[in-house]
């Protein structure tokens, strides 16, 4: 998947909540593309309630990822502002898209995603998240999560999708994104093809 991880002016550098925003944009088409993958794949997720609880837990593992990132480049403070402006990006747009589709009220969504996003921050808190990765439990937990979203006869796979394909792509675009939205590698521009009238 093809994602923004550098900054068009990279002269000056960005606050953490700049960086929420910008992660924030890349780490939503994360998580759509992996619940549109996972219908491609065969698994009932329909559009309604079950489609924004499922695209709810796969955010909420990547702010969770996006958090442990931020936790080997950011101080305390820095980090609370980069998560909880990712937080409140993804709660928002989520309740937005929401209601947009099904109606009903913004702020009660935007509230359930943040009381979520909590919860499963003590959850997840019981693994380790490794340098450049997670380890098994951590992914595992993504989905033991997303098995309470799936219906019956997708229960049996959903581990097994999550761990094999979706999370290990998640993982690689997020850690992508966020080394280069945190500027730690040098930016190569991208050449523009010439063209000729001649």
């Amino acid at each position: 998947m093809r994602v923004k991880s550098h900054w068009f002016q990279a002269e000056r550098s960005k606050t953490p909540k700049e960086v929420a925003g910008a992660a924030a944009t890349n780490l939503w088409r994360v998580g759509v593309g992996a619940l549109t993958s996972m219908r491609r794949a065969g698994f009932e997720i329909e559009t309604g309630p079950q489609y924004f609880d499922f695209l709810a837990e796969y955010l909420v593992f990547l702010v969770l990822v996006a958090d442990r990132i931020a936790y080997r480049h950011y101080d305390e403070q820095q980090r609370q502002e980069f998560t909880g402006g990712l937080a409140n990006w993804m709660g928002s747009n989520l309740a937005d898209n929401r209601v947009e589709l099904l109606g009903g009220d913004r702020d009660t969504f935007k509230a359930q995603f943040i009381a979520l996003l909590n919860a499963r921050a003590d959850d997840y808190a019981q693994f380790e998240y490794e340098k450049d990765a997670p380890n098994f439990s951590f992914i595992r937990c993504l989905g033991t999560c997303l098995e309470g979203v799936m219906d019956e006869r997708d229960k049996t796979w959903v581990i097994d999708q999550v761990m094999a394909l979706e999370a290990p792509e998640a993982l690689s675009t997020a850690e992508r994104t966020m080394s280069g939205l945190l500027e730690l590698e040098p930016h190569t521009p991208r050449r523009a093809s010439a063209t000729s009238g001649e």
